[in-house]
């Protein structure tokens, strides 16, 4: 291997073990641990996380990214529609601590969840998408929320185009399925029940979609 490449690698992940220190005490090792990725692969997102940010957070030499650098991230994925709402309900799916950013340990716990979790594991974290305020449950209005941003960033790939009284119609038709005991919210024990037995239901909702969560 080229010396240079070789030092490169080296910097990146000692890079990795500081920025890692600076907000929480722990490493990449802990990393491997507590996630589906191995060491070198957490390098890789490591440099691609960095790159990302690069020119955007200069004012956050830590690696950790804000909300609007965030929205900026999704925006380019989806140029064909308003991914701005979107982008924030997902940003407070990673942000477990609510400190308003995302650090390098936060997003690769998501990601791992996403791409490589179990069923249980991806459902508890669409879950936590839906359940906007954190209250452990799941209102209409929360789910027209997340609904209507879906259709926002799909933008004019969404066929046919809808209007909000469509989305409406939509969240009524799954809500009433979903909602099992008719209390007027949605437990997480329903929400399993059904994505878990309804297929339907989750592409509706779009579940376990990792291209518009990640």
């Amino acid at each position: 291997m080229d010396g240079t490449i070789w030092k490169s690698v080296h910097h990146d992940i000692d890079d990795l073990e500081m920025q890692m220190v600076r907000y929480k005490p722990e490493g990449l090792d802990v990393l491997c641990r507590n996630t589906k990725f191995s060491r070198k692969e957490l390098q890789i997102m490591y440099r691609g996380f960095k790159q990302s940010i690069a020119g955007r957070t200069m004012e956050c030499p830590t690696g950790i990214v804000n909300e609007d650098t965030f929205k900026d991230i999704y925006a380019q994925f989806f140029p064909q529609g308003d991914s701005s709402n979107y982008a924030h309900y997902v940003f407070n799916a990673f942000d477990h601590d609510h400190s308003g950013s995302v650090n390098f340990e936060e997003f690769v716990m998501g990601l791992s969840v996403l791409s490589r979790g179990t069923l249980q594991e991806r459902l508890q974290w669409a879950f936590n998408l839906y359940d906007i305020n954190g209250d452990g449950i799941i209102t209409k209005d929360e789910m027209m929320d997340i609904v209507s941003a879906i259709y926002e960033m799909m933008g004019r790939f969404t066929e046919p185009s809808v209007d909000e009284n469509t989305a409406r119609e939509h969240v009524d038709r799954v809500f009433s399925k979903m909602d099992l005991n008719k209390d007027g919210v949605i437990s997480l024990e329903e929400f399993m029940d059904t994505c878990r037995t309804d297929p339907v239901v989750v592409q509706s909702l779009a579940v376990l979609d990792t291209e518009i969560m990640i």
